[in-house]
This record gives structure tokens, C-alpha cells and sequence, in this order.
């Protein structure tokens, strides 16, 4: 089943959900007639004792029969509910996350989309016009908007839409399709060593969220069951490192520091012996983001990188850029430079929940083919999220849809 599929699906869920509700209470009712079974039974009996022996019968013939069936009666439904409750709950409640973390990002793009609809008269040149410039502005990029009116201008009039909600669904259908296309070998999956230590680095400029990231994961993997050690390499911000200690001490885990102003890759090296020392799992590595130096960072970057390999010849396991996603094209620029200074392996976008620009990441997935492997969904410490592509699509595109 397709993404749009999924989507379609879930655009008809709450009308299902009410049915089989329905259909429950329904269930329910149609059990008690072995309640009226029982009343006949009682009736019954005494009768029948009552032609043998109508004195001093009945006591004894009343009790046995409540004794007998009721167990009977209250073992049968209750396997039905624990056994089916959990199985859904699970996933509904995932769902339910992102699309409350895309509300903001859902409401733009259905008011771009009903200003565009509000307009329509016909399938035209100025028509597609217009639709190229609401997608440019609900920030899925530039050449994302581009491709997508190309192909609309092909498949509008093959299927002949002349409805408001054909040629909507239709623009959507294409934009699912595309961003499925897209990430069909993508892995979005952190890539975790099922033996010895994991080692990430984390990059991306100052304010983005990099260094709340990197706590917020090393509480994850530490609730799970990990040792996690983090090193606090970003040695030209003083502020960098204590931020670093406090979300350390938040999290419950050790942080490996240095002196501001210092050696980051000294910081590392430190850090990845003492982890291997210390049977840790998982080693997350803070960087500093000076992006307006291109020169340096990519030079420092790459003496960390050797510092770790000398100890780990396959490390570093990823190299995640954190943007903000509230940034929308500020975002793309920045992964587009430091993609060109450094080898990313995959994004961490955080700040979802709080913007309206999370088509962002059609653009990225379009035009950077750079998987995006964290989403920020809340501020809470449990917020920072595995990307899920479908979760994603049905939280963004399900509010779009129209019944025909």
C-alpha cells in the first residue's frame, strides 16, 4: 500500500473508528440474552421440583444454578478486550504525535491551498501559475514546486478534473507520490552498532537546538538500558559546555569536558577512551558550528573524525546536521554548506511542532536526498522522535484531502 493510500485511509479513519463503535454496542447487548436464559432456568426448575416435591425444594434448587453459570457469563468477553487494546493503542497514539507536532504546518498549507481553490475556475496557465507559487511559499523548495506543477500540468488533463476537490486531491496525490518516489532507498534509521560503541557527531550552527538534541537523546538511549557518555567538543563556547554538563546531569549520564578555548579533538580522544574503557554504548559528540569559517570548521571536523578512527577504524557511526526547522529556507542553505564541508549521514529537525514551514522536509528529501533520522515534536525530554516517513505524510497531507 502506497503512502497515498495510507493517507486516504487515514483521511476515513474517525468515520470507521464511529462505526465499529457502533458495532460494539451493538456486540454487547446481544450477550445478555444468556442473562434471560438463566431467569428461565430459575422458573423452570422449581417448577418441575415442585410436582415432585412442592414442600421444601426450592432453596436447594435456586442457589446451585447461580453457583454453575455465572463464572460462565464473565470469562468470554473480557479476553476480547485486553487481547485488542494494546495492539492498537500503540500505533494511534504515534500517529496522534505527529500530526499534533505538523497542526501548524497543516493549517498553512490548507490556507494556502483554499486561497488557491477559492480562485479556481479552471485548469489554465494562470492557474498553475499560482499553484507554483503557493508551494513555494508552504516552503516545500523551489524545484520541489517546479517538478510537482510540471507533472500536475500532465495528469490534470488526463484525468480530466473539473471538481475542486479532484484537482486538489490530484496536486496532493502528486506531492505524496513524489516524496515516496524520493525516499525509496532512504534508510531513516540511526545506524546503532549491535556490538561495541556507537559514536555520533552532531553539527549545525549555534541556536538550532543541537546541544537539547543531543540530551534528549542521550535519555532516550539511557531509559532504554544504554551506558551513554557525552563529549562536550564545542571548546570555543564556554556556554556550549555547561549546557551540555546540565542536560548530562539531566539525563543521568557522564559528560567528558574540556577547558573553553581548548583542543576539541583532545576532548574526543579523551572521550572515546574513556568509553571503551568504561563498556559504554553509545558516545554522542557535540561540535561547534561555525559555519561562517568554512576552512576551519572542515579542517576541525576532520581531525576529530581521525582522532576517533585511530580507536575506531568504522567511526564515526553518524554524522547527524541539527537544523530548525522554523528556519524553513534558512534550514535548506544551511544543510546544503555543510553538506558540501563535512559528510552527513542524516538530519535532525527539530522544532516541528513549532512552526508552520514542515514541508521543509519535501524539500530536503527532494532536492538534498539526505534522510531526515530525528524530528522534534515538544519540548518535553521524551519530544525527540524517530522520523517516520508515513507517520509524517499522514500527518501533513491528511488534512488536505476533500471527499469528492
Amino acid at each position: 500500500m502506497g503512502f497515498f493510500d495510507r493517507i486516504k485511509k487515514a483521511f476515513t479513519a474517525d468515520k470507521e473508528a464511529e462505526q465499529e463503535q457502533d458495532q460494539l454496542q451493538e456486540e454487547v447487548p446481544t450477550e445478555q440474552p444468556e442473562d434471560s436464559t438463566i431467569d428461565t432456568v430459575e422458573q423452570e426448575t422449581p417448577a418441575a421440583v415442585v410436582e415432585e416435591d412442592k414442600q421444601e425444594s426450592e432453596p436447594e434448587i435456586v442457589v446451585e444454578p447461580e453457583v454453575e453459570s455465572a463464572p460462565e457469563l464473565e470469562v468470554a468477553p473480557e479476553p476480547i478486550i485486553e487481547e485488542t487494546v494494546p495492539m492498537i493503542e500503540p500505533e494511534k497514539e504515534k500517529q496522534k504525535k505527529y500530526e499534533k507536532g505538523l497542526e501548524k504546518t497543516r493549517k498553512t498549507f490548507s490556507q494556502r491551498f483554499n486561497e488557491l481553490m477559492a480562485n479556481f475556475r479552471s485548469v489554465d496557465e494562470d492557474f498553475f501559475e499560482e499553484l507554483e507559487e503557493t508551494l513555494i511559499g508552504a516552503d516545500v523548495g523551489f524545484e520541489t514546486a517546479i517538478k510537482i506543477t510540471e507533472e500536475l500540468r500532465q495528469e490534470v488533463k488526463l484525468r480530466n478534473a473539473k471538481k475542486t476537490a479532484e484537482v486538489q486531491n490530484t496536486i496532493i496525490e502528486k506531492m505524496v507520490n513524489l516524496y515516496e518516489a524520493e525516499g525509496i532507498d532512504e534508510n531513516n534509521a540511526l545506524n546503532i552498532q549491535p556490538n561495541g560503541l556507537t559514536v555520533m557527531l552532531f553539527v549545525g550552527v549555534n541556536g538550532v537546538g543541537k546541544t537539547t538534541s543531543i540530551g534528549k537523546l542521550a535519555h532516550e538511549y539511557k531509559e532504554s538500558g544504554k551506558k551513554v557518555m557525552l563529549a562536550a567538543a564545542d571548546t570555543f563556547r564556554a556556554g556550549a559546555i555547561d549546557q551540555l554538563v546540565v542536560w548530562g546531569e539531566r539525563a543521568g549520564v557522564e559528560v567528558v569536558r574540556g577547558n573553553a578555548g581548548g583542543d576539541p579533538a583532545a576532548v574526543v580522544f579523551d572521550a572515546v577512551a574513556r568509553a571503551k574503557a568504561e563498556g559504554a554504548d553509545v558516545l554522542l559528540v557535540d561540535t561547534a558550528g561555525r559555519l561562517q569559517n568554512k576552512v576551519n570548521l572542515m579542517n576541525e571536523l576532520e581531525k576529530i573524525k581521525r582522532v576517533i578512527q585511530r580507536e575506531l577504524p568504522d567511526a564515526p557511526h553518524e554524522v547527524l546536521l541539527v537544523v530548525d526547522a522554523t528556519t524553513g529556507q534558512n534550514a535548506m542553505a544551511q544543510a546544503k554548506q555543510f553538506k558540501e564541508t563535512t559528510d552527513v549521514t542524516g538530519l535532525v529537525l527539530t522544532k516541528l511542532d513549532g512552526t508552520a514551514k514542515g514541508g521543509i522536509v519535501l524539500a530536503i528529501r527532494n532536492e538534498l536526498h539526505l534522510p531526515v533520522k530525528l524530528v522534534g515534536l515538544g519540548e518535553g525530554i521524551n519530544d525527540l522522535e524517530p522520523f517516520d516517513a508515513n507517520d509524517f505524510a499522514i500527518g501533513l497531507f491528511k488534512g488536505l484531502l476533500r471527499e469528492e
